[in-house]
């Protein structure tokens, strides 16, 4: 077992070293080098960085990995309303509060290391390679201080000096209890009859003659739930068209709950009772509980009717996260699995000389570093994309073409961060399943034993798929999004087909022809499902008055209906958007540093047959399976107008 994994990691280390944008990156986590202590160039900052990253690397593989078994064996129970965890879980925890990395992100002027959102989620990869519990409930500290930092930045409550440092920040208090390992946060979305459909929660939040807010209401699978503060999504408004699936989004508002209050002496009252602790197939040193408010005080975060979008942004953080947890988790699993196979012989050689084992490493590997390369660069672009936007928000002198400037890259940043969330999450997540599960079948019936370690990994990795947004929902927004681009662009999208068709053909670099073939099968999908939806609309409108037709066609979609055709394929959708991102990161890397080269071929040949399938699939099936639902949706409607 390696004694750091950091330094131990070429692929993270080629990041440090050439693969991230740091001048930009400092330069905008420093406030245009305008921080107070800051530093003053970028590499003085990427040193600290490292230090940081060596420290994290080194605390994951001496501290964490030692600690596993008698974690995931102590578990987690609820003992008089409260979650008690292992007691080598709180040692662990009382060694990172000493570090003070809860306070990575956190600004000098509070306390922390004003280190950027890049370098946190680098530490999650670290400690999820060692192990996800620790991982996610370490992740609840730092990820939740920094919602908190980010909600405080754009309360009007909150006031900076000339320099952009802050005088007065509302929960300056909370991220103080945060940054020391005093208390941690979590978010509570999920209720009993409402997982992703968040139309259908219930829990209420009401104000009364005083402007005071109390929340109401049950919350389940609550990751790291024993926290003292709980940012709640409730209701406060009500459903205008309850046939409208989305209608019931806009009465949603986000709040912070505090869930106890701990005297001098260290006694403890709940205001809000923790029901449950959850047994799980995996990640048992992680605590997952059912909430009970009651008239609960809150205090409301931002608007009310304003909590679904500010649950976004909480969510794409936290897929993020999940990102680079589910790195970590593969990552394991391939040192674990490249390990056993190197030292277990088999009719004259170790298995990992057998050609079909040794072709299952070599993909795990090129899956690891697509992963990875998706992952910073997402992260990358969606750090870049709030630090300017703060930058331009404290109005340090800039001219109007400079902040025009600025405010074109801002916007630049977000759009390609909100294009990457849903694919990095997805990519990750369901790849660190089937690496869980290949490396169990690599150890044979070993594997299946639980003193080799493969079984935990496979258990840990089922989750990933599911929280923060299950793989569905990632694939449903991804397509979304790239059809909405389409309609708002039809002449850019034309355009972009038509270019990725000739550099297929014309392109002096063969990756470069080989990745625009890639694309060209990407666009070309997306072609196919617009057409078919748009079809399907226009058959819609048959019988109804031409007069109607324009609104039809540009206002009054029916996401349930129109897009059917589209949703059916989404996932696969999904997989060869994918592929068309991995292959456009990695052939701009190997433009800038052609050692990554190799890199991008071995993904190539792996991807070209995959994605040919998926448009084959795309634009050659689904009828059947269409027509079956609709037949099923009449003889539905039917029954119900006969009752």
């Amino acid at each position: 077992m390696s004694a750091n994994f950091f330094t131990d990691n070429a692929d993270l280390q080629y990041y440090f070293d050439r693969g991230i944008d740091w001048e930009r990156l400092v330069h905008a986590n420093e406030r245009g080098y305008r921080a107070k202590d800051g530093f003053t160039n970028a590499a003085e900052a990427v040193e600290f960085y490292r230090g940081i990253a060596d420290m994290g690397g080194a605390f994951a593989a001496t501290e964490v990995v030692p600690r596993v078994g008698a974690i995931e064996k102590a578990g987690v129970r609820l003992e008089h309303g409260e979650a008690v965890c292992a007691p080598e879980s709180d040692e662990l925890f009382e060694i990172i509060k000493g570090l003070e990395l809860h306070g990575m992100c956190v600004p000098r002027e509070l306390g922390g290391m004003s280190a950027p959102l890049v370098m946190y989620l680098i530490n999650s990869e670290l400690f999820a390679r060692a192990d996800v519990s620790v991982m996610a409930h370490h992740g609840f500290h730092g990820g939740m201080a920094m919602a908190m930092l980010l909600f405080s930045l754009e309360d009007p409550a909150t006031r900076f000096d000339a320099n952009g440092d802050v005088v007065s920040l509302r929960f300056g208090k909370e991220i103080e209890e945060i940054r020391t390992g005093a208390a941690w946060g979590c978010m509570d979305i999920t209720e009993p009859d409402a997982g992703s459909d968040m139309a259908r929660l219930k829990a209420v939040g009401e104000v009364d003659e005083h402007g005071n807010w109390f929340v109401t209401g049950e919350k389940i699978f609550i990751t790291s739930g024993h926290a003292k503060y709980h940012f709640v999504i409730a209701r406060t408004e009500l459903v205008k068209d309850p046939n409208d699936p989305l209608s019931g989004l806009n009465g949603l508002s986000m709040f912070l709950v505090k869930a106890y209050e701990d005297d001098a002496q260290g006694r403890r009252t709940r205001i809000v009772q923790m029901t449950r602790v959850e047994e799980k197939l995996g990640h048992h040193g992680s605590v997952t509980a059912s909430l009970s408010f009651e008239r609960a005080p809150a205090q409301l975060i931002g608007r009310r009717g304003e909590g679904f979008k500010l649950m976004l942004t909480l969510m794409n953080g936290a897929r993020l996260g999940v990102g680079f947890e589910s790195l970590g988790l593969c990552e394991a699993a391939y040192r674990l699995a490249k390990a056993y196979a190197a030292e277990r012989p088999s009719m004259g050689k170790t298995i990992d000389k057998h050609e079909m084992i040794a072709d299952y490493l070599d993909e795990m590997k090129t899956d690891i570093q697509a992963i990875r390369a998706l992952a910073m660069r997402a992260a990358f672009s969606e750090e870049m994309a709030r630090k300017l936007a703060h930058m331009a928000s404290l109005d340090c002198g800039a001219s109007e073409l400079e902040k025009k400037a600025s405010a074109k890259v801002t916007k630049a940043h977000a759009k390609l961060a909100r294009r990457m969330t849903p694919l990095l999450k997805y990519l990750a997540s369901e790849k660190a399943v089937e690496m869980g599960r290949r490396c169990v079948q690599l150890h044979g019936g070993n594997g299946y034993m639980k003193e080799y370690g493969a079984e935990k990994l496979l258990r840990d990795s089922l989750v990933m798929p599911i929280y923060e947004g299950t793989s569905q929902i990632q694939s449903l927004m991804a397509m979304k999004d790239t059809l909405a681009a389409i309609m708002k662009d039809p002449q850019g999208f034309i355009k972009r087909i038509a270019q990725a068709r000739w550099r297929s053909l014309s392109a002096t670099d063969p990756c470069e022809r080989r990745v625009a073939k890639i694309q060209a099968l990407s666009l070309g999908a997306q072609h196919h499902l617009l057409t078919k939806t748009a079809a399907n609309k226009v058959r819609s409108l048959a019988g109804t008055p031409v007069a109607t037709w324009k609104r039809s066609l540009t206002k009054d979609w029916d996401p349930k209906r129109d897009f059917a055709h589209a949703m059916l394929h989404a996932e696969r959708l999904t997989r060869l958007l994918i592929d068309e991102l991995v292959c456009e990161t990695l052939l701009d890397q190997a433009v800038r540093h052609p050692e990554r080269r190799e890199l991008l071929e071995r993904y190539l040949d792996r991807c070209e047959p995959r994605s040919r399938f998926l448009h084959d699939e795309i634009t050659t099936t689904g009828a059947r399976m269409l027509r079956q639902l609709d037949e099923h949706q009449a003889e539905a409607e039917v029954a119900g107008a006969a009752e």
